[in-house]
């Protein structure tokens, strides 16, 4: 693991540490309120500035979690179910249909012994569009093998609500893990049960940029704390929509805003004394699973994506077209995995540590997307290295200190987006 020591340099990391009991103090307040049930925080950190790059509401990575990370979520479950359904005792979860994902698998495997360990009844259940032949049959679930050789059993939902319907089988509490790209399920709103997270916050309606509206805000409420510039905590942005990417037109007005968001990222590197090349990413604004992302090195790559590049734009999970684009600018890595870039991904449970990892890449550079099959790996961070030596540390502690503001940071904003969310779909 290689860390830079250029962010403590430039930045000077005592100053956001000799802050620390009034950034504490101003997150507790913030989070009073109430926070996500769960969420996962990508970060990058590029010496020169660290910033949240993505936030997800739905995390799919629970088995990349130490034990002392799984130990830890197990007791911040409980607290969360009971102050969100006091007295609650069964939990469904309502996974991914992507069922041949083994690892995603795995996920759900570890999620659901995290719950039955945190003292409840706990079942999987999920087809809540696409109904497999052995719905119809008397289990109406089906044990699958994940990536590590064990099992879980998946149930139908359809078949569940039958049930709850009946009377046959109760439920206090629905923990999504299923992203709703493809929208809400009528199944789903026939419960009549506590969901968590809201149904009104998957990826049929949640926005990036809206997301970062609200972060980028809440950064520069932090960095005024600490008397430092914000964006060296956020990203500049910009949002296109209505684009077709394989008509040239709209190629050219993606282009357009990216000379622009160029232009205001060579600002600060000038003003910061940054002799760095600026990159973007141009991302789904509503994308998920690395989907639908590309780095461009110049406002021209645009106009000159071939066929494969605009292929990998067009659509994303679920076959969704992609006509709503997020430009961000790029943060480079500064992380090693043995020779290969990594990041830094936060795991929270109600806006508490559970550990994370770093997700690393053997066929990328450090200025690519690393969420992306064909080489990506992970390698655990544990949230206790201190008291447990045996367990993988972050390698500065002062750093990891900084990655966990930023991370409860974006959940407080992912609180306040879902709250928005809520509200316009009254």
């Amino acid at each position: 693991m290689h860390l830079s020591e250029s962010f403590s340099n430039t930045l000077c990391v005592s100053c956001v540490h000799d802050k620390q009991d009034a950034i504490y103090q101003w997150l507790k307040e913030k989070e009073r309120a109430w926070t996500p049930f769960y969420t996962s925080v990508d970060i990058r950190d590029a010496g020169f500035k660290i910033a949240v790059v993505d936030t997800n509401l739905f995390p799919a990575g629970f088995n990349n979690l130490c034990e002392h990370g799984i130990a830890d979520a197990e007791k911040f479950v409980q607290a969360a179910i009971y102050k969100r359904v006091p007295g609650a005792k069964n939990i469904l979860i309502v996974a991914e249909e992507h069922t041949r994902n083994t690892w995603y698998l795995e996920n759900i495997r570890v999620l659901e012994s995290i719950i039955r360990k945190a003292g409840f009844n706990v079942k999987i259940a999920t087809f809540l569009t696409v109904q497999p032949d052995f719905c119809n049959e008397a289990m109406s679930n089906i044990e699958l093998e994940t990536a590590t050789g064990q099992t879980v059993k998946i149930h139908c939902f359809k078949r569940i609500l039958n049930r709850i319907k009946t009377g046959d089988e109760k439920f206090d509490f629905i923990l999504l893990n299923n992203d709703l790209t493809s929208g809400i399920p009528d199944v789903l709103k026939e419960t009549n049960i506590p969901i968590y997270p809201s149904i009104h916050a998957g990826w049929h309606s949640r926005q990036k940029s809206e997301h970062f509206r609200y972060t980028n805000a809440l950064m520069k409420e932090f960095a005024a704390i600490v008397n430092l510039d914000p964006w060296l905590f956020s990203c500049l942005s910009e949002t296109v929509e209505d684009i077709n990417i394989n008509e040239a037109a709209d190629r050219e007005r993606l282009t357009t805003a990216a000379e622009k968001l160029f232009s205001d990222i060579s600002a600060k590197y000038h003003e910061h004394g940054i002799a760095e090349k600026p990159f973007i990413f141009i991302k789904s604004d509503s994308g998920t699973y690395g989907m639908g992302v590309t780095s461009v090195e110049s406002p021209q790559d645009i106009l000159e994506f071939n066929r494969k590049m605009r292929n990998n734009l067009s659509k994303g999970k679920s076959a969704q077209v992609i006509s709503r684009f997020l430009l961000q600018e790029g943060v480079d890595t500064i992380h090693r995995i043995g020779d290969n870039p990594s990041e830094v991904c936060i795991y929270q449970v109600d806006n508490n540590l559970v550990g994370g990892f770093y997700r690393y890449h053997t066929a990328k550079n450090p200025r690519e997307s690393l969420n992306s099959p064909g080489g990506m790996g992970f390698e655990k961070i544990c949230p206790h290295s201190h008291q447990y030596g045996d367990c993988n540390p972050h390698p500065n502690t002062n750093i990891f200190d900084i990655y966990r503001m930023l991370a409860r940071i974006a959940g407080v904003a992912t609180s306040r987006e879902i709250k928005s969310l809520e509200t316009k779909a009254q």
